[in-house]
């Protein structure tokens, strides 16, 4: 209720008024939609919720339809299906990984992947119009699997070097561990998880609050404020804006979806290593 208040108050409304016309910025109410359906029932779903189902359900189905019936000769779609799984595969996960070790995690790093892009993306898809990874329970949910990935890859592979190398790192005096040992622990441990869940959502956020401001203006120059007379024209400006941020939050729905995949692959490689 507090993280609602604060947000509440960083985006209120600004009256911008002509006559009776009145400017809404966007708020953090967007992201607490009502519920729609199951109301008062463990499983009530909001609007988010909704969109996260369909984009599940949406992956899940492009996978099928583009693998099931595999050909030497690929067709168009099955192209395009191959060409996503080789970008995860050669650029993320054996770039990082090697081949053998890559392989036996390319299925995490592929989900996590092409979950983060489709729920990304759906903040600039109408009738859509916010991503499901806007509300941190998704962006949580995909760093805790990352941080189960990170430590079970280290505990499989060396357990006692593994803690060891982690929380005493060689090297350093021993006098030392009193102050590195903690550090090593937050950082490691704590904040990974921490960071990659922030990263995103934050992202989804702001994106979206600009969009929302910009056409919003948009709407209000042209269709709101009766006696805007010139300043109508600002709704030129507003609406290039909203495109070109647009454009820009389809950038960053790939770039988010690549950066959470390749942390994730960095985070496991680091388990890996020799040291440990």
């Amino acid at each position: 209720m507090l993280e609602h208040d604060l947000l509440s108050a960083l985006f209120p409304a600004l009256p911008l008024a002509a006559g009776e016309a009145e400017f809404h910025a966007p708020s953090i109410e967007e992201f607490f939609p009502p519920v729609v359906l199951f109301e008062g029932t463990p499983f009530e779903l909001n609007r988010i919720m909704i969109i996260r189902l369909i984009v599940t359900f949406a992956i899940v189905l492009f996978f099928y339809l583009g693998t099931r019936r595999m050909r030497l000769v690929p067709t168009r779609f099955q192209s395009v299906v191959e060409l996503g799984l080789q970008f995860v595969r050669v650029n993320i996960a054996e770039d990082l990984l090697g081949k053998k070790d890559g392989q036996r995690f390319l299925p995490l790093i592929t989900t996590i992947f092409f979950l983060v892009l489709g729920m990304n993306i759906t903040g600039i898809i109408p009738p859509f119009n916010i991503a499901g990874t806007s509300v941190i329970g998704i962006p949580l949910l995909l760093a805790i699997v990352v941080w189960f990935a990170f430590v079970y890859a280290g505990l499989r592979k060396s357990p006692g070097k593994f803690l060891r190398n982690t929380l005493f790192p060689p090297g350093v005096p021993w006098y030392f561990y009193v102050i590195v040992t903690p550090i090593e622990f937050v950082s490691t441990f704590i904040l990974r998880p921490v960071t990659l869940t922030l990263r995103l959502t934050m992202n989804m956020i702001v994106g979206h609050l600009l969009l929302v401001l910009f056409f919003s203006a948009t709407s209000f120059f042209l269709y709101e404020w009766q006696d805007a007379g010139l300043m109508r024209l600002f709704s030129v400006g507003t609406f290039a804006f909203g495109f070109a941020f647009t454009l820009f939050e389809i950038f960053v729905a790939f770039l988010q979806a690549y950066v959470f995949a390749l942390l994730t692959a960095v985070y496991i490689q680091l388990s890996l290593a020799e040291e440990h």
